[in-house]
C-alpha cells in the first residue's frame, strides 16, 4: 500500500496543475492506484527503477501525461483508438486512459510486463477499452496497417525507429507523439529525413520543464501525410538496428 496517499493526491493534482492538466478526484485515486500496482508488482519483477512514491508521482504520472494536450487534438481528429509503443509497466498509455474516453492498445515486447500490464488494467477496470499484447510495432503492422489514430511512446527508442514503427500503423492525418528526455540536434534532424521517406510532417517540437526541477521533456509530433516512399514494416529489428537514416 502507498504511504500518505493523501499527500501525494495532493503532490499530483499540484505537479498536473503546473503543466496545465486537470484531474478529478476519480481520476488521481486511478492514477495512483496504478503506480501502486506498478511498485508492488516491482518487487518481484523489473518494471521500473523509480520506487519511491512521491518521485513517481512526478517521474511515471506527471512525466506521462505531459503528451495529454497533443494526445486529446489528435484523438479528437481522428477518433480512432491509440497505441502505446512499448508501454513497460503501463506509461503512457494507461494514464492516458485514465484521462481520456479513448480505445486503446498497448504493446510491448517482454512478456513479463504486458501480463502484469493487463493485470493492472483489470484492477483498473479498463480492459474493456485498453488492451495489451506482447508483440513488436513492426508485427503488428503485418495485421493492424493504419488502424490507429495515435501512437504514443515514452523514452522508448531513438526518433527515426519510433517513426518508422509508428508510420504503417496510422491512419492518415493520424499523429506520433513522442516524449525524449534528452535530445540531439543530430536525432532531430536525422528524424526530419526518416519522416519524408515514411510519409510523415513535423507537426511541432516543444520543451516542457518537469515540476521540482525533475528535468525537461522534449514533445515532438509528426503527422501521417502520404504513403511512404519505402516498403514498410521491414523485417523485426530493423528499424531499431538498422535506421532509415542519411
Amino acid at each position: 500500500m502507498l504511504e500518505k496517499k493523501e499527500e501525494l493526491e495532493a503532490q499530483l493534482h499540484q505537479e498536473l496543475n503546473q503543466i496545465g492538466v486537470d484531474a478529478t478526484e476519480i481520476q488521481a485515486k486511478l492514477l495512483l492506484q496504478h503506480l501502486e500496482l506498478v511498485i508492488d508488482a516491482n518487487k518481484v519483477m523489473n518494471l521500473t527503477r523509480i520506487t519511491n512514491p512521491s518521485e513517481a508521482v512526478t517521474l511515471h504520472i506527471v512525466d506521462s501525461l505531459t503528451l495529454l494536450p497533443s494526445f486529446l487534438q489528435s484523438q479528437k481528429r481522428t477518433h480512432l483508438p491509440y497505441l502505446d509503443i512499448g508501454t513497460g509497466a503501463g506509461y503512457p498509455g494507461i494514464p492516458l486512459a485514465v484521462m481520456s474516453e479513448s480505445r486503446g492498445q498497448l504493446i510491448d515486447s517482454t512478456q513479463k510486463k504486458i501480463k502484469a500490464v493487463e493485470s493492472f488494467l483489470e484492477e483498473l477496470q479498463l480492459d474493456d477499452r485498453i488492451d495489451a499484447q506482447a508483440l513488436r510495432a513492426e508485427e503488428l503492422a503485418l495485421t493492424d496497417a493504419r488502424q490507429f489514430g495515435t501512437a504514443v511512446a515514452r523514452a522508448v527508442a531513438q526518433l527515426s525507429t519510433l517513426i518508422e514503427y509508428a508510420a504503417p500503423l496510422l491512419c492518415k492525418h493520424g499523429a506520433l507523439i513522442a516524449s525524449k528526455g534528452q535530445l540531439s540536434d543530430k536525432e532531430y534532424e536525422e528524424s526530419l529525413y526518416t519522416a519524408e521517406i515514411c510519409g510523415m510532417e513535423p507537426v511541432s517540437r516543444e520543451t516542457i520543464e518537469l515540476p521540482h526541477g525533475a528535468g525537461h521533456r522534449t514533445l515532438l509530433v509528426y503527422s501521417k501525410a502520404r504513403n511512404p516512399k519505402v516498403k514498410i514494416p521491414r523485417r523485426s529489428g530493423m528499424a531499431q538496428h538498422h535506421p532509415l537514416l542519411p
